[in-house]
């Protein structure tokens, strides 16, 4: 099961790769960091739906306020989310049209 996304940007665009476990997440999150045009926010867990900031964002975190922190990890969370949905909605799609009978025969004579 993909229970966690990590979560990044490359090129102004929020995207994410699922993993199976805390520490398969941290080490992805540590190996984007030196892939260069990608940053790595932190991770989201689908089982209890919360969000996890990379450690130098955690600490910036930290010290916002109560509102900000509230709002940034709802931002996250949505994101995280969405980004699931749509890979989601995606695979559903790509199963139906596989399911739909072809129009063409493919079969050489």
């Amino acid at each position: 099961m993909n229970r966690f996304s990590v979560i990044y940007l490359h090129r102004k665009q929020y995207h994410h790769l699922y993993s199976a476990t805390q520490a398969e997440a941290d080490a992805l999150l540590a190996e984007l960091a030196s892939r260069k045009g990608h940053t790595p926010i932190g991770s989201y867990d689908a089982k209890t739906e919360l969000f996890s900031w990379k450690p130098d964002l955690q600490q910036h975190y930290d010290q916002a306020t109560i509102e900000e922190q509230g709002k940034s990890g709802d931002y996250m969370i949505r994101i995280a989310q969405e980004l699931r949905q749509h890979d989601q909605s995606t695979a559903e799609q790509r199963l139906q049209a596989m399911a739909q009978p072809q129009l063409f025969s493919t079969n050489e004579v």
